[in-house]
Order: C-alpha cells, then sequence, then structure tokens
C-alpha cells in the first residue's frame, strides 16, 4: 500500500486537449494547475484554463516538451507537488519518471520499472511468454545483422513486420511482403528507430494481414490490484495511428472478451503495475496475440470512461497520492461508446495537415455527447505538432445508435478557418464494413488510402459562397484569401 500524500499544485507537461483534460480533472479536485509550454504554444484553451503557465524552451518538441531537464526545472520553479505526462511526448520515459522522483516529486504514472519492462518491445514480449500470454511468431534475438534478419525472415515466412525495439507510435515499422525488399525496408525500419528512439534495435513478428486491433484498458490501484476495465477497438487507422474508437468490440463474444481481459489483468500483475495501462493486441481468426502494452493514458481513454462510468485521469492522481479508488472488483460495461478524432486536415488531398487561426467553432451539446477541446476560435494551428483540434465522443445504448448519434453530432460541429477530417470521418461511419463491424487493420488502405473525392459545388452553392466571401471581405479587410471560412470545402458533402 503506497504511503498517502497530499497534493497542492500539479504541473501538466503536455499541450492541446488532453492538457484540458487534465486541468478539468485537477479543478474538481480542488488542486492547482501549471501548464508547462513551448513558446509558440500560448493560443489555445490549456494555456488560458490553467493557474500558472511556464514557458519550457522554443517550438521544436524537442527543445521544450521533450527536454527533461526543462519539464523538471519548470515543474521545481513554481514548486509543484507532481507532474501529468498526458500522452505522447515524456509519458513513456523512464528516465523523465526517475529524473521527476528524484528532484522530490511524484510522477503521475507507472513506475520507471514498468515504464521500462513494456517500453522495450523485447523484454514486453519475454514478460508476456514467461507469463503465459499468446505471442505472435518472429524473431527478438540480440544478433541485429542483416545477413540473420533476412535468414530469420524466411523461418517466420512472408509477410513479416519490422519493428523498433525501442518504441511505438508506427515509427521504425515496416511490412515485408516478399524477400526482394526485405533488406531495402529493414534498413530503413533501422534507420528510423536510431533516429526516433536512439537505438535501432529491431525485431521481427508474423504479419498478420487480417487482424482487428483490440486493447485492454487495465488500472493497478496504490493497493496493488489490478482492474480489468474492458476493451476497446481500435481497427479503424491510417499510417498505424487510430481515427476511431469504440467500446465495446463489436467482434468480441464473452467468452472471447473474459479470456483478453483476465489475460490482460495477469499480465499488468505480474509485473506489480501502477496506474493507468493498456495492453494491445492483434485479432485474427478467433485467437489473439499480445502486440504491446502502452504505459499510460491513451487518447482513447473517454470510450471506456463513458461505458464503464470512471475517471481515468482522477484515479491517476488519487493513486499517485496513495488514495483508495471507490471501484468496484469486477466492471459490467453499460452501452456503447464511440470516439472520433477531429484533425485540422484536408480529407479532399490525403489528410494533407491543415494550418491557421481557427475563426470560429460549434461544438454542438447534448446528451450523451462529449467534446475534448484543445483549441478554440481565434487559436492557431501550428505546423510543429499533431494537428489533434478535438475529440468528438459520444454514448448511447446500442452500438447502432451510437454510429448514428455521432454521425448527427459531426454533421452539426463547425470548424472554420482550416480544413478538417469531418467528412472522412462521416464517410467512414457509413462504410458497411464499419457498420457491420468486421473491419480490420487494413481497412483504411482498403477504402480510403487516396483520400476523398472534391466535392462538388451548386450553382447555388457557389453563389451563395461568393456573396459571402464579398460581404466578408468588405467588413474586415483583414480577411484574406487564406483566412476566408468560405473558400475552404468545411461543409459536409
Amino acid at each position: 500500500m503506497a504511503r498517502p500524500r497530499k497534493f497542492d499544485k500539479i504541473v501538466i507537461a503536455n499541450r492541446g486537449e488532453v492538457a484540458v483534460r487534465i486541468i478539468r480533472a485537477c479543478q474538481e479536485l480542488g488542486l492547482e494547475t501549471v501548464l508547462l509550454h513551448s513558446s509558440v504554444d500560448t493560443q489555445s484553451a490549456a494555456f488560458r484554463m490553467a493557474d500558472e503557465t511556464v514557458c519550457i524552451g522554443e517550438a521544436a518538441a524537442s527543445a521544450s516538451y521533450l527536454n527533461i531537464q526543462a519539464n523538471v526545472q519548470g515543474a521545481l520553479g513554481v514548486g509543484a507537488d507532481a507532474i501529468h505526462p498526458g500522452f505522447g511526448f515524456l509519458s513513456e520515459n523512464a528516465e523523465f519518471a526517475e529524473a521527476v522522483i528524484n528532484a522530490g516529486m511524484v510522477f503521475i504514472g507507472p513506475t520507471a520499472e514498468n515504464i521500462r519492462l513494456f517500453g522495450d518491445k523485447i523484454s514486453a514480449k519475454a514478460h508476456v511468454e514467461k507469463n503465459g500470454g499468446p505471442t505472435i511468431p518472429g524473431y527478438s534475438g540480440k544478433d541485429q545483422s542483416l545477413p540473420t534478419l533476412l535468414r530469420e525472415c524466411q523461418r517466420i515466412g512472408y509477410p513479416v513486420i519490422c519493428k523498433a525495439a525501442a518504441g511505438g507510435g508506427g515509427r521504425g515499422l515496416k511490412v515485408l511482403n516478399a524477400a526482394s525488399e526485405a533488406q531495402e525496408l529493414i534498413e530503413s525500419a533501422q534507420r528510423e528507430a536510431q533516429s526516433a528512439f536512439g537505438s535501432a534495435q529491431v525485431f521481427l513478428e508474423k504479419y498478420l494481414n487480417n487482424a482487428k486491433h483490440i486493447e485492454v484498458q487495465i488500472f493497478g490501484d496504490s493497493s496493488g490490484h489490478v482492474y480489468s476495465l474492458l476493451e476497446r477497438e481500435c481497427s479503424v487507422q491510417r499510417r498505424h495511428q487510430k481515427i476511431i474508437e469504440e467500446s465495446l468490440s463489436p467482434a468480441l463474444d464473452e467468452t472471447l472478451r473474459k479470456e483478453i481481459s483476465f489475460i490482460a489483468s495477469e499480465l499488468a500483475q505480474h509485473a506489480h503495475y501502477l496506474s493507468a495501462g493498456t495492453v494491445e493486441f492483434l485479432l485474427q481468426d478467433g485467437k489473439f496475440y499480445f502486440m504491446e502494452m502502452n504505459t499510460r493514458l491513451q487518447v482513447e481513454h473517454p470510450v471506456t470512461e463513458l461505458v464503464m462510468g470512471v475517471d481515468l485521469v482522477k484515479a491517476q492522481i488519487l493513486t499517485a497520492m496513495g488514495a483508495a479508488l471507490p471501484w468496484p472488483k469486477v466492471f459490467q460495461a453499460r452501452g456503447h461508446a464511440i470516439e472520433c478524432r477531429l484533425y485540422a486536415e484536408n480529407p479532399y488531398q490525403s489528410g494533407m495537415p491543415s494550418t491557421g487561426k481557427l475563426l470560429a467553432t460549434h461544438w454542438p451539446q447534448g446528451a450523451g455527447r462529449r467534446f475534448e477541446v484543445g483549441f478554440e476560435a481565434g487559436d492557431e494551428i501550428t505546423p510543429f505538432y499533431d494537428p489533434m483540434i478535438a475529440k468528438v465522443i459520444v454514448w448511447d445504448e446500442t452500438r447502432i445508435r451510437a454510429i448514428q448519434k455521432m454521425k448527427r453530432t459531426l454533421s452539426e460541429t463547425i470548424v472554420f478557418g482550416v480544413h478538417t477530417n469531418i467528412p472522412l470521418l462521416q464517410e467512414i461511419l457509413s462504410h458497411d464494413e464499419f457498420l457491420s463491424g468486421t473491419m480490420t487493420t487494413r481497412f483504411f488502405d482498403k477504402h480510403f488510402a487516396q483520400g476523398l473525392e472534391a466535392p462538388e459545388f451548386s450553382r447555388s452553392e457557389k453563389s451563395l459562397i461568393q456573396m459571402l466571401s464579398g460581404q466578408l471581405a468588405d467588413g474586415d479587410a483583414r480577411v484574406t484569401s487564406e483566412g476566408n471560412p468560405w473558400t475552404h470545402a468545411w461543409r459536409n458533402p
């Protein structure tokens, strides 16, 4: 049992909608908040909401959000009790967790040992195999010579997936479909891994080319008990980055759900896991295989919160304080939740990022609707970071009604000033494979790899756009063709 500790002030070492999410949780717990930010991140909801703000570096993430010393010194300078890393950036960096602790503060998340064990994909796989978990056939040996790796590819059998041992997020990841391309792609994966994680080590696995991506949310409390909060369906992905997530998965029956949930919580229990974490699996032909474990809060955590009736961020903070959680030992899901990631990007140009000032936004409130918004009208979407503007989450009593609610919610959501992926999200939600719940991780590449065809405006729409564009230009000399919302294909086709 962790020793209880009182917090007064918490630092958020992150940005965007996750920073807003953490600030709101702190406010509800009566805690002061401090936002650590880069020099270009002053136009955001989190910056305005925090009790204090500290600039820790320039725009480049390496000079600010990824700078361990700058984050620690920024937190010490305001007398913080603890640091919440959110997700991304330093959230899965064991050295950062240790630096926070060595500076006399609390790291709100797993232990450094947890992060190291699961952050290295090879040691994570060894942990799973040691504890009887299902793993994908592959090679994770220390011999990283090209002849050995090519020989192991032949043994495993193509297609093979090559992954960076020290990280994830799609970096250092290549799919090898044939021996003729294996050498080039392995060398490319090693270069990417070295650049992104400081280690060129890779490992090989049999590529499951018709699998679903299923992840289980687990949580280790201050008493040492690990909870399973059941699964999320995350198969709708682009370049290994999730776009739409839901809970529960339409692919699991109760037998498979209990089995995958039990294995996930057991793997965490054997590692003496603390705080929020996610065990990720691939599911194919009725069998599931361990893929990796993320030792942090997930972007898609709201769908679990809605079907389970919990607050994972508050639970992280309370656990870091050593407090008990008022949770049942076994969770029962209620209804269905879906999350869509709303990006500033052009869906008619294969997702090209769209930057600029948000001129206006409208988030249509309603029962079972939740918006996690990082930026508001007047804020700047810069090219320096991930272009996520917000997350749109809905809950309803059944999956089909949740899909219908999401489509309606997106149709009523308005963002002026930049392109968004709302039209793409609507197309995905209407696709037969998504509606049936049979989509796999190849779904996006099969149906949306080229993006959407640009909609044709009718004659009356063109006249209206021309008229309103002229009125805006006459009324405000600052409006340019780039900033004029009526010149953007913002509407839903």
